[in-house]
């Protein structure tokens, strides 16, 4: 059986929304936060050796890294729905933004919330500053060119995304003011059954961040 260990505030949303998405019969295991530091309880943390979300176990299988778990429930479960082919006019794009997600994105906002708890002047939080400015920027323009960042359709690539514009702004209190293609974005990602679905499962005593 398919489980998704969730822990809540966490990327491992993502995989309750994409199990949702794609319509699978999967178990889903909730985790809380500890209440002293808001870290993970060693429960969770014992679950694959990095000790960070998301995980999941499949059989004997327990596998960490969210673009990893995307692309194996998609390859095994997901009969080739949300990954468009190589044929796929939109293929190069989704493989840019589902990449772009974690390997930039995400990574320069985690840099930017440990930097910027170190004080104001730091050089590395001002260059960290920058980049997420840039990325933030090229997102906003992407969703004007497209309805979604994988393009025609939504694909794995948003389900990616939607954390880092979402619930991880929880951490660091960031504003979508002067973002209006996110902001629209995320209207129509907050009116689909499935995510509705993810997040009153996966989180909810928490309304999700759409705005």
């Amino acid at each position: 059986m398919l489980t998704v260990h969730h822990l809540g505030i966490s990327q491992s949303e993502r995989i309750v929304w994409l199990c949702e998405e794609l319509g699978l019969d999967y178990a889903l295991k909730l985790y809380e936060r500890r209440a002293d530091n808001r870290l993970a309880p060693d429960e969770y943390k014992a679950l694959h050796p990095m000790g960070i979300a998301p995980v999941i176990t499949d059989g004997e299988l327990v596998l960490g890294e969210s673009g990893a778990i995307c692309e194996y429930i998609c390859a095994r479960y997901g009969g080739g729905r949300l990954t468009p082919g190589p044929d796929d006019p939109d293929f190069a794009d989704h493989l840019f933004w589902f990449h772009w997600s974690n390997g930039t994105f995400m990574t320069t906002l985690m840099m930017q919330l440990v930097l910027n708890a170190g004080g104001e002047g730091n050089p590395a939080a001002v260059f960290v500053g920058d980049r997420a400015r840039r990325g933030w920027a090229v997102a906003e323009a992407r969703l004007g060119e497209a309805p979604f960042f994988g393009g025609r359709e939504l694909t794995t690539a948003d389900i990616m995304l939607v954390y880092c514009l979402t619930t991880s702004r929880a951490f660091r209190g960031a504003s979508l003011e002067g973002y209006p293609n996110l902001q629209a974005y995320l209207q129509r990602i907050g009116a689909r059954p499935a995510y509705q679905r993810a997040m009153a499962k996966a989180e909810p005593g928490m309304a999700p961040m759409l705005a």
